[in-house]
């Protein structure tokens, strides 16, 4: 095993001997990287958004046949009806009031709850990392920013912004392990109702969020629920929310789901460029074999050193592409949002790993076969190709 690490600085040498084709090579892998890794990290977000769990207990109660969150009205006095269904922990009635309802990356995203409720509709992660909750509380037109939505409109504490015709105080700054939560701006039900009615009576909600007590029985009452409603005016269509999500996002998914065959495409031109590199070098280092083998260097010697430059190709160019990918989307924040469901370009760095161990694995099968071919090379032949 010394004996092959003590090649890695040959081979370094080999291949810095051709800059000009080597940097190319490098270039061309860390494109192809940057694209699989951004559309990987679009795929993941779509399953951190839409994959349901175990865990998960809430439920989304919705206008039937509505789909825009300015077209779903429901009465607010539903959620008393829906508290006292058998199984039902709590309901929250819940205003949404989106700056678009179309897919785009810069939409802002109001929800307005009952002041008495917002520890029950946030999740037990969620915390105040700026500002706090009091301050929200005596400001009528306070708003929690969750951190994605503050980083992405520059907004800090104390800071005035308008967005879909209303005007807020960024009363505090959210941090949350939720999507929804930290690309949303959370402000008291009353205020947004009246906001949106431009000063009349509140009374409709957009939705209700329902906490199941038991997980497995959400598709049970999520039956009751819309029962209970079928004959009023305006009947209910009730979806646990990551099934909600994936319904108001379906443009998104199909689009994340598009996005993979451009995801292995990029794939195949990593493998076609490290393939072409060694390929190219093995004409040319023809010679430089024959003199190796003269000197008592075994075929195998040789090939290991070709696995180990298709090695070294793919893991600089997929590790410039990957980290860049995984930067732009740590610093741009982006999220598509789509009828006031966002989701998010995965930030985590386990995306970026995959794609660096994806470009390392195809320069290694990329130099498998010029490799074997190499080492049953015998030196008559390397001297007649010369």
């Amino acid at each position: 095993m010394s004996r092959l690490l003590r090649l890695f600085p040959l081979v370094v040498r080999t291949v810095t001997r051709s800059p000009v084709r080597t940097g190319l090579t490098v270039a061309g892998i860390a494109v192809a990287m940057y694209m699989f890794t951004a559309v990987e990290a679009m795929r993941t977000g779509v399953r951190a958004a839409t994959q349901a769990t175990a865990e998960d207990a809430t439920l989304v109660v919705y206008r039937e046949n509505r789909y825009c969150p300015f077209t779903s009205r429901l009465p607010q006095w539903y959620v008393d009806r829906i508290e006292r269904i058998d199984g039902v922990r709590s309901a929250v009635p819940v205003q949404i009031l989106v700056s678009n309802c179309r897919a785009s990356l810069d939409v802002v995203t109001f929800r307005g709850v009952p002041e008495d409720t917002l520890d029950t509709t946030l999740t037990q992660g969620a915390s105040i990392a700026e500002g706090s909750v009091d301050q929200w509380r005596r400001r009528g037109d306070g708003a929690l920013v969750g951190r994605a939505l503050a980083e992405r409109r520059g907004l800090r504490v104390g800071d005035r912004f308008s967005a879909a015709g209303i005007t807020v105080f960024v009363a505090g700054i959210l941090d949350s392990d939720a999507i929804q939560e930290r690309n949303a701006a959370w402000v008291q039900l009353p205020f947004l109702q009246e906001a949106m009615r431009r000063g009349g009576t509140g009374g409709e909600v957009t939705q209700f969020n329902v906490t199941v007590m038991d997980p497995t029985k959400m598709d049970e009452i999520a039956a009751e629920i819309d029962a209970l409603f079928a004959h009023d005016e305006r009947p209910t269509a009730t979806r646990p929310e990551k099934a909600f999500i994936g319904r108001a996002a379906r443009d998104i998914v199909a689009l994340a789901d598009f996005a993979s065959l451009l995801g292995w495409g990029a794939l195949a031109a990593v493998f076609a460029l490290i393939a072409n590199a060694i390929v190219l070098a093995m004409r040319d280092r023809i010679r430089d074999h024959a003199v190796l083998q003269t000197l008592g260097w075994t075929g195998g010697l040789i090939g290991w050193m070709v696995l180990v430059e298709g090695a070294m190709l793919g893991l600089a160019g997929g590790l410039i592409g990957a980290v860049a990918a995984w930067g732009t989307a740590s610093l741009g924040r982006f999220a598509l949002t789509m009828e006031g469901t966002s989701i998010e370009m995965s930030t985590s760095f386990s995306t970026a790993a995959i794609g660096i161990g994806a470009s390392l694995l195809l320069g290694v099968f990329a130099g498998l076969v010029p490799a074997l071919r190499l080492s049953r090379r015998d030196i008559a032949t390397c001297f007649r190709a010369v």
